[in-house]
């Protein structure tokens, strides 16, 4: 049965239900589990490089869960917008290391480095969880007053662990520049 074709018209009969369950059949196991594995891996490989690229250009739509949305979008902002002393605790821990040798080096200075180590690794941390916590503090109240209700679960330690990263290894890369403080703002050359 032919049908004469219509402007705006489908054209076509509906399909029954019975025809529309038999073309959406498919089997439960494949038929061949060697190729269907190698298409589930390779879904999982674009998905991945997809992912990835977007972790690198900051892409929001195919970003993972944990970095969507604009709560995480503001917090990635707060942290990446400033100077964190975590960040520096890296390269800090790398000289700590060279500074636990010199006592096996050089006798004579066993206890003033022993000291300065211990020091310079407590000094650190304990900086660096004070400077996170405040960080915290008023980016809460930031994301309060912005989006009228609290981050969600799991936002204070997103943004103390960025904030533990050093820049240029965080994912999402950061989008804005730092924020230059007022008193390095002098000596920026123009």
């Amino acid at each position: 049965m032919t049908y004469a074709d219509r402007p705006g018209a489908k054209n076509r009969p509906t399909p029954s239900r019975r025809e529309q369950e038999s073309a959406r059949k498919r089997p439960l196991v494949p038929t061949d589990r060697k190729a269907a594995a190698g298409q589930s891996r390779d879904a999982a490989r674009l998905a991945r490089a997809k992912q990835r690229a977007a972790l690198l250009s900051g892409d929001e739509s195919a970003l993972p869960a944990r970095d969507k949305g604009p709560v995480k979008r503001y917090i990635r902002e707060v942290v990446d917008s400033r100077l964190n002393i975590g960040e520096f605790m890296l390269p800090i821990m790398f000289v700590v290391l060279a500074l636990t040798f010199l006592p096996a080096i050089f006798k004579s200075t066993a206890s003033w480095a022993t000291m300065l180590v211990f020091t310079l690794v407590y000094g650190l941390v304990v900086a660096g969880a004070l400077d996170a916590f405040m960080m915290w503090r008023r980016t809460k109240a930031e994301i309060v007053t912005k989006f009228g209700e609290a981050p969600p679960r799991g936002s204070a330690m997103y943004a103390v662990m960025r904030a533990f990263q050093m820049r240029r290894s965080r994912l999402p890369r950061p989008q804005i520049d730092r924020a230059v403080p007022m008193v390095l703002r002098r000596f920026k050359r123009k």
